[in-house]
C-alpha cells in the first residue's frame, strides 16, 4: 500500500512508537464512529470525516504537486467511490447494527479479502501457506460474527461490513500500482475529493437531524483529522523509514485497539467466541498476506 521500502533495520524505541500509531488510530476510529452516532446521523459521517480528511491532507504540499497522467484519472476516480465513498458510508450505518468492537474485530480480516481479489483478478491460486491463511481467517471470521449476527438486526450489520471489506479488497488491488507510481498521499487526497463529492447530497439532507455535541464533534474530529489523514501521512512516512512490509504490520493492531475500547470505554458486551475468532482471523491474515520466499 505504500511506495517506499527501507532496508530492514534494528527499530529503536521511537521507530517502535511511531510504528504504532497508524494501527492505534485506525483501531480507534470504530470507537470514534459510534461516539459520533450519538449525535450525527449514519449519512453525516462519511462526508463529513472525508471533508476533514481531505482539509487536512490539503496542508501536505506533497499532495497537491504531484501531476496525475490523464489515463490513470479514472482509477482514482473508481477509488474515490470504491475505496472511500462506499465502504466508509457503511461502517456507520453498519454500527447502528452492531458494536464498535465487532465491527473492528471484523476489519482484522482484511487482508483476507485483499487476497482474495488479488488471487480472482490474476485468475491464479494462491500459494500453499496464504490458502492455509484464508481458510484459517475465515473460519475466524465466522467465529466473530456467530455471536454478533444472532437476530436480523445484528445481520444486517455483519452483511454491511461484509460488503465493505469486499470493496476494501478490490480498492487496495486496484490502488496498489497508482501509490506506488504516484506516491500514497496524492492518490489519497484526490480519491478523497470524489468521495466527498459523492458523499455530500445524502449527508446534507440529514443536516437537519443532527443534535449536537461537542463530545460527538471530537469524535468527529478524531476521525476525520486522525484517522482519514494524519494516520496515513504517518503510515507512509514508517514505509520510508522502516520498510513497507514492516510498516504495514501496524494494521494488526486494528481490532486489538477497536475491542479494547468498545469493552472498557463504551461498556459494549463482547462475547468469547468472538474474540477468539478475532485471535484466529488475525493468525490467518498474516499468513494470506505473506508471500513465498
Amino acid at each position: 500500500m505504500m511506495e517506499n521500502a527501507a532496508p530492514p533495520r534494528h527499530m529503536t524505541g521511537s521507530d517502535w512508537a511511531r510504528w504504532a500509531v497508524p494501527g492505534l488510530v485506525w483501531g480507534m476510529s470504530f470507537f470514534f464512529i459510534a461516539e459520533a452516532l450519538d449525535a450525527f446521523p449514519a449519512a453525516v459521517i462519511t462526508p463529513l470525516r472525508v471533508g476533514l480528511g481531505f482539509l487536512t491532507l490539503s496542508l501536505v504540499p506533497a499532495t497537491r504537486r504531484t501531476r496525475i497522467e490523464a489515463a490513470d484519472r479514472w482509477r482514482i476516480a473508481l477509488l474515490g467511490i470504491i475505496w472511500m465513498a462506499i465502504p466508509l458510508s457503511l461502517f456507520p450505518f453498519a454500527e447502528q447494527h452492531v458494536s464498535s468492537s465487532v465491527t473492528g474485530m471484523l476489519n482484522g480480516a482484511t487482508p483476507i479479502f485483499v487476497t482474495i481479489v488479488a488471487a480472482s483478478m490474476a485468475r491464479k491460486v494462491p500459494h500453499a501457506r496464504q490458502l492455509t491463511g484464508l481458510l484459517i481467517g475465515l473460519g475466524g471470521v465466522v467465529l466473530i460474527a456467530l455471536p454478533a449476527g444472532s437476530g436480523k438486526n445484528s445481520l444486517t450489520g455483519i452483511v454491511m461490513i461484509f460488503v465493505a471489506l469486499a470493496f476494501y479488497g478490490f480498492a487496495l488491488n486496484v490502488a496498489v500500482p497508482l501509490q506506488q507510481k504516484y506516491g500514497a498521499l496524492p492518490v489519497l487526497w484526490r480519491s478523497q475529493a470524489v468521495a466527498l463529492v459523492a458523499t455530500l447530497p445524502l449527508g446534507l439532507t440529514k443536516v437537519g437531524d443532527i443534535h449536537f455535541t461537542w463530545k460527538a464533534m471530537l469524535a468527529m474530529i478524531g476521525l476525520g483529522v486522525l484517522g482519514t489523514a494524519l494516520a496515513y501521512v504517518m503510515m507512509t512516512d514508517n514505509a520510508g523509514r522502516l520498510g513497507s512490509p514492516r510498516a504495514s504490520a501496524s494494521v494488526y493492531l486494528i481490532p486489538v485497539v477497536s475491542l479494547l475500547l468498545g469493552a472498557l470505554v463504551r461498556d459494549e458486551h463482547v462475547a468469547v467466541l468472538s474474540v477468539l475468532g478475532c485471535a484466529v482471523a488475525l493468525v490467518g491474515a498474516w499468513l494470506a498476506s505473506r508471500h513465498p520466499g
